[in-house]
């Protein structure tokens, strides 16, 4: 592997990490914002939340993928 590709792979690495820990983040302040409005959100927009919540989770599942993938390289 020459020196180009370590250096394109480490970047594509970072770039998932950033990636993972937003989506993680974003995914715990969702959980949070529930658990704090508590009642006063409709069943609706509760449906909304945790499917919210759950997207980021998945996208954030991918991002960990995809890096311990370009490790495995």
């Amino acid at each position: 592997m020459s020196i180009k590709d370590d250096l394109k792979n480490t970047v594509g690495a970072i770039k998932d990490s950033f990636s993972e820990a937003k989506h993680k983040n974003t995914a715990e302040a969702e959980h949070e914002r529930r658990d704090l409005a508590g009642d006063t959100l409709t069943p609706g927009e509760k449906l909304g939340s945790i499917a919210n919540e759950a997207k980021n989770n998945v996208q954030a599942g991918v991002d960990h993928a995809k890096a311990e993938a370009r490790k495995e390289i």
